[in-house]
C-alpha cells in the first residue's frame, strides 16, 4: 500500500511540475479534458517546486527500513 500512495504522490508531483514548468496538465489531457492551464507566476513556481520534489521523492522506492520506537 506505501508504494502505491508514493507512486500516486510522485505521479500527482511530475503532473504539477509539467503545469508548473509548460501549463500543460497531463491527468487532464490522459483523461479528456482540457491539458492547457493557464497559471499566476508565483503558482508556477510553486508547482514547480512540488514537482521537483515528486523527482526526489523516487528515491524513498528502496528504502524499505521502517523507524524503530
Amino acid at each position: 500500500m506505501a508504494k502505491l500512495a508514493l507512486t500516486l504522490v510522485i505521479i500527482g508531483a511530475l503532473n504539477w511540475l509539467l503545469v508548473g514548468l509548460f501549463e500543460w496538465d497531463l491527468v487532464s489531457a490522459l483523461l479528456g479534458g482540457d491539458s492547457h492551464r493557464e497559471s499566476s507566476g508565483l503558482s508556477r513556481v510553486i508547482y514547480t517546486i512540488v514537482g521537483l520534489c515528486g523527482i526526489y521523492c523516487v528515491r524513498f522506492y528502496g528504502d524499505d527500513r521502517r523507524a524503530v520506537r
